[in-house]
């Protein structure tokens, strides 16, 4: 008798022991590289620029000439500001997974809501005036066309390999 007390204690305890214990459980797979991508919103370049060119009624054209670096993917995004209405933009970036430091972007905005920069002046085959200015992490060439405010950035750390003259034949490229 006594046995069978312990054995139902025993039981008891295991059974209860075991349903208090909460479990951790973590997500055992970690976002794909373009999940990342996804997860903040970013899309097809193609699924971006229509929907860029559906709420301003532009027509985006993009560069057919692009860095001499490497590149494994590019990704689009549409930003709207909702509670401004001045910041809405179309954002494309081209990666590499494996070499961090080879990124290349587009911002592209109305003129009605374009920024104003300062740096060295650089003319497009047109006559179209533009303006190369380094930042922080990226240097960038801006120019106006087409109804447009381009921004071409190069990462610092390739700067080296795509120099302004470079990001001009980008532009020219348009």
């Amino acid at each position: 008798m006594l046995k069978k007390l312990y054995y139902v204690i025993s039981l008891f305890s295991i059974v209860f022991i075991f349903s208090t214990i909460e479990g951790v459980y973590a997500n055992p797979q970690t976002p794909s590289f373009e999940g990342k991508f996804s997860e903040a919103g970013y899309k097809s370049v193609e699924n971006a620029v229509k929907d860029f060119e559906n709420h301003d009624n532009f027509k985006v054209r993009l560069p057919t000439i692009l860095p001499s670096i490497s590149y494994t993917h590019n990704f689009g995004k549409f930003y709207l500001d909702k509670e401004y209405s001045v910041n809405d933009a179309l954002h494309i970036m081209f990666v590499n997974e494996d070499i961090k430091e080879n990124i290349f972007k587009i911002d592209i905005r109305s003129l009605n809501n374009k920024l104003d920069f300062e740096g060295k002046d650089y003319t497009l085959q047109d006559g179209t005036k533009g303006i190369y200015f380094e930042h922080q992490l990226f240097n960038f060439f801006v120019f106006e066309k087409y109804d447009l405010q381009y921004m071409l950035g190069i990462n610092k750390k390739v700067a080296d390999k795509v120099t302004p003259e470079s990001l001009v034949e980008m532009a020219n490229s348009i």
